[in-house]
């Protein structure tokens, strides 16, 4: 293996970039014209190549002139050129973006600038095999072979001898996925020889270079996965499956070698749980559909209010939440949701196993009026109650007793190394203050072992008071709060969440509803924030967040409405985090093969029922069992957009609340209020239709919901849309939206209580809401 050295000048495509100032220098802003000037004439004059040819072990950096050092400073692939300048042959050709280092050793200034390098692969392309299969995140690598791998009915998970310790958690999980998959139920897991249709994991510590994410598989008559740590393990069994799902019979792989690792190490989603509620039961879904998609961050947001307007400006009256329990301070956990400390501490412990961290927020000083309320001492008269005073030393005795009783002990409530601290949106004119409040609880959280994380505030909040930089990473939100370029010069690590591409704050009427995933797909990845963009494989951008605001509390958004706007936006997001924008990437391609993948083996948050008919229709029952009280359906519900039809023959005779359909998380029923009229609940919220039934009448009802509301036909004719409602206030003008949506339930027809023979007869379901044509037919 020979070392690599650079032949040619930089290119002139390069140089015109440097010289136009689009390539980001993170010390531009210190540098006088001299400095830039000689920086720029001496890397004009590098000798750089375009391509690391096959059998070169070694990047060896050219020489620049007297007083200057040059070195490798980033990678976009460390997996095929390291930071140390090691290079490793990929499968296939591929093309890594460095970053590079020139500095100045008389007065130890430094420039940063990009250069693309090819890197020659171990396979040349041809033609009669495999292609390379679609999975989300895509492969980095892969170099294809003709024919399938075959799961068989009693095909096992093999564990390496010298790898059971490590990963057995990963190998039970997989194997209750895989048989949720395939319903195989003689699948298991084994140690020894293995045979054609096993599994095998193992750990590689030769492929270390891959990191702490990366994997290798070889996909032959056995498949074999390697992985140098437990995290890339388990990320290879969440593209197997992902593999299979997309296979009609969920048993076959196309034959080839992969190696997989992220481009960017930090990929997630933020999750305000503070405004809404998210039941524990909900965040298990999320870490496991996460973790299906390689997402590793999962940052919940866990203190919060709501806005003073809409609660007649009274800050006692406004909500507010903090959703953990405390024992310092019982009072300052929510009656209205929460998490035990228990419970807390094993999502988190759970998280781990699949490849994930839990990032926990509590945020301050501003976003707190739930500790206000609980100590009113320590709330500012200045600018409101859902700011912390930061002058009052009580303030600080309070926040550090709380941070205390989460990261404090031999088994700390949080369990990850990272934990977010908030400091984010406090008044400007507290700058000097707000730096000392920030700086204190980095330096608090630091002390117990934990490294911090914060939201970018520092352009905002300028000033001489200095903040810690070492181990803290910096979501960076808006370039107004936090400049990017300032703050990486300064030294922060940064996380890009950029609330004009990623904040989804539902029905709120700014920021996104829905975020725009064909323009994610085409435009963005983490090297961008705002509009800076930084140099591919910049060390300093860690990766990248998605965010959900509830801003708008108790406006009608369920759950399940949260998950819808979440789910695509997951899956672009994985994409772009993991694998960035290839020369495979295709918006129309990947929108159509996306649709073939779901939440993750036993996980459908949406309700998604498949059709294999042409009219939509899903499911069909007459609903003619006598006597029956209750009636069990196949399916527990569906979700939108559907259209569901019956035959209702109200009855003046009964309890006053009759409930026709129910599901865990859902109800429709008939109430006796100044009339029979039809109505449903979800969560805490109930809306009942204006429509009046008369007794011992029959009617065709038909209900059709999609995202923006649900609509009530009764015979033929629509006569009420649930969609568009505002709400008003008399001391603002600003108003709320109220989301009238149901994932209708499909569980149950009738209860236990109530008999539903004769009331409720002749159901059909359809995954698409009906036009008003078929509408009028299926009333008939």
């Amino acid at each position: 293996m020979m070392p690599f050295t650079f032949p040619k000048k930089v290119t002139a495509i390069f140089a015109s970039l440097l010289f136009m100032g689009i390539v980001v220098n993170a010390q531009e802003e210190k540098l006088n014209s001299g400095d830039s000037t000689a920086f720029k004439a001496v890397i004009s004059g590098l000798s750089f190549s375009d391509k690391i040819e096959q059998n070169t072990s070694q990047l060896v950096l050219p020489k620049p002139g007297a007083g200057y050092e040059l070195s490798l400073y980033g990678s976009s692939r460390k997996p095929v050129i390291g930071l140390d300048g090691k290079v490793y042959q990929p499968l296939i050709d591929c093309e890594v973006q460095l970053v590079f280092k020139l500095k100045n050793t008389q007065n130890n200034r430094s420039y940063e600038f990009p250069q693309a390098i090819k890197v020659a692969g171990k396979f040349r392309p041809q033609s009669g095999i495999n292609k390379q299969p679609f999975v989300i995140p895509s492969l980095q690598e892969w170099n294809g072979r003709t024919g399938n791998f075959k799961l068989l009915a009693n095909s096992r998970i093999v564990i390496d001898s010298d790898a059971k310790k490590i990963l057995e958690p990963a190998a039970k999980i997989f194997l209750e996925d895989l048989k949720k998959l395939t319903g195989y139920s003689g699948l298991s897991i084994t140690k020894g020889k293995a045979r054609p249709g096993d599994i095998v994991l193992g750990i590689s510590s030769v492929q270390k270079n891959l990191g702490n994410e990366g994997y290798a598989m070889d996909i032959d008559e056995i498949l074999h996965i390697r992985a140098p740590y437990y995290k890339g393990a388990f990320w290879a069994t969440r593209t197997v499956l992902q593999l299979l799902e997309q296979d009609p019979s969920h048993n076959q792989i196309v034959k080839g070698e992969v190696r997989d690792y992220p481009k960017y190490e930090v990929r997630g989603l933020v999750l305000d749980v503070a405004r809404k509620f998210f039941t524990l039961d909900f965040l298990k879904h999320y870490v496991k559909m996460m973790a299906y998609y390689k997402m590793g961050d999962f940052h919940i947001h866990l203190n919060d209010n709501g806005f003073k307007q809409f609660f007649g400006d009274d800050w006692n009256k406004t909500y507010s939440a903090f959703r953990l329990e405390s024992s310092t301070y019982p009072e300052l956990t929510s009656k209205d949701g929460h998490y035990t400390k228990s419970e807390f501490k094993e999502l988190q412990k759970t998280a781990q196993l699949y490849g994930m961290r839990i990032i926990p927020e509590i945020d301050v000083p501003a976003h707190s009026l739930a500790f206000t309320k609980v100590f009113p001492e320590i709330g500012s008269k200045a600018y409101g109650m859902d700011h912390l005073d930061i002058n009052n030393p009580k303030t600080y005795e309070v926040i550090d007793n709380v941070f205390k009783e989460y990261i404090s002990g031999k088994d700390p409530v949080f369990v990850d190394p990272e934990v977010h601290i908030g400091t984010d949106e406090y008044a400007k004119k507290e700058a000097e203050s707000f730096r000392a409040f920030t700086d204190h609880y980095i330096r608090f959280v630091q002390s117990f072992g934990k490294r911090v994380r914060l939201w970018g505030a520092l352009t905002h909040a300028e000033g001489k008071t200095p903040v810690s930089v070492k181990d803290v990473t910096m979501n960076a939100w808006y370039n107004g709060y936090a400049d990017p370029k300032e703050m990486l010069r300064l030294g922060y690590d940064q996380i890009s969440t950029p609330d004009g591409w990623l904040y989804i704050v539902p029905a709120a009427g700014y920021y996104y509803d829905f975020l725009n995933v064909k323009s994610l797909y085409k435009n963005w990845e983490p090297n961008q924030i705002g509009d800076v963009v930084f140099p591919m494989g910049h060390p300093k951008i860690r990766g990248g967040m998605f965010a959900v605001w509830n801003d708008h509390v108790g406006n009608g958004i369920t759950m399940k409405d949260v998950h819808q706007r979440v789910f695509p936006a997951m899956q672009v997001l994985a994409e772009k985090m993991w694998t960035g924008k290839t020369d495979q990437s295709v918006w129309d391609e990947f929108a159509k093969n996306s649709a073939n993948i779901g939440e993750g083996p036993g996980l459908n948050m949406r309700g998604l029922v498949r059709s294999t008919t042409s009219d939509s229709l899903v499911l069909q029952d007459k609903l003619n069992a006598k006597g029956a009280k209750s009636i069990q359906l196949p399916l527990k519900e569906i979700g939108y957009p559907y259209s569901v039809a019956f035959t209702l023959r109200p009855t003046s005779a009964g309890n006053d609340n009759i409930t026709l359909f129910k599901s865990e998380n859902a109800r429709v029923f008939l109430l006796k209020n100044d009339g029979l009229r039809l109505g449903f609940s979800r969560e805490n919220y109930t809306d009942l239709f204006d429509f009046v039934f008369a007794p011992d009448k029959a009617y065709r009802v038909v209900l059709t919901g999609d995202e923006k509301g649900t609509w009530l036909y009764v015979d033929g004719k629509l006569v009420q849309k649930m969609e568009g409602k505002k709400l008003s206030f008399t001391n603002t003008k600003d108003k709320i939206s109220q989301i009238q949506t149901l994932v209708f339930p499909l569980n149950y027809v009738g209860d236990a209580k109530n008999g539903v023979y004769g009331l409720v007869s002749d159901l059909k379901v359809y995954n698409r809401r009906l036009n008003e044509t078929l509408i009028t037919e299926v009333s008939k």
